[in-house]
């Protein structure tokens, strides 16, 4: 019987290395604006810096992921677990750090813990994971990543869900989608792939983040 992708060396043992090297040297260097982001957050809305929250991870295992926190304290409480546009819970710093995507920064130590993977399915909700059925069980059996297929796509996820039921709306016109995305990653995890998605994210991160910085788009 022919292995499935997910199931080969690349993605058993080959994209661990990849990772740790790749994490490993970043995070030398990155160390700066590590400290200097959690300055801003703490004297914008003071602590905590880091915002975690429960996620499906690999092989089944919940893990919680870790981000900047970019939203007031408690924001869970607050509204739903999808981002609205112009979400008032977001801060000023978290704005910038949304629309720059270095709200993202921390998951890099995950990666390098092997929690996460740089590429890999974007990690999704409990709620979510706990209903996957037939083929989006083998979502799982690949490390959630910082980037994929659908964060690509999506991008730009809040302006599709819109400003009000967020939650709803993300459940009705994404959510299949990003699973077809998570499953495709999937099943066509490779070396080329990787490649491929780092750097459609690297072109799409930087068109959104000059968009915001340059060109005063949704601000």
């Amino acid at each position: 019987m022919k292995k499935r992708a997910y199931d080969r060396l690349y993605n058993r043992v080959v994209k661990r290395i990849i990772d740790i090297c790749i994490t490993g040297i970043a995070l030398v260097f990155l160390w700066p604006f590590f400290i200097l982001i959690s300055v801003a957050i703490v004297l914008e809305d003071g602590l905590p810096v880091f915002y975690k929250a429960d996620r499906g991870g690999y092989k089944g295992k919940n893990f919680q992921i870790c981000k900047f926190r970019s939203m007031v304290k408690d924001a869970d409480k607050i509204g739903g677990g999808t981002t609205a546009l112009h979400d008032p819970r977001i801060t000023k710093i978290g704005n910038f750090l949304r629309k720059t995507k270095l709200d993202e920064l921390p998951q890099i130590v995950q990666v390098f813990l092997g929690k996460m993977s740089l590429i890999g399915p974007r990690p999704e909700l409990l709620r979510y994971t706990e209903q996957y059925e037939g083929r989006e069980k083998d979502i799982l059996q690949v490390r959630p990543g910082i980037t994929d297929f659908s964060s690509i796509e999506f991008i730009n996820l809040d302006e599709i869900v819109g400003g009000e039921n967020a939650d709803e709306m993300y459940e009705k016109y994404v959510l299949k989608r990003k699973n077809e995305l998570r499953i495709k990653y999937a099943y066509n995890v490779s070396f080329l792939t990787d490649v491929y998605i780092l750097f459609k994210t690297l072109m799409a991160v930087f068109d959104k983040a000059t968009g915001f910085l340059f060109r005063n788009e949704h601000q």
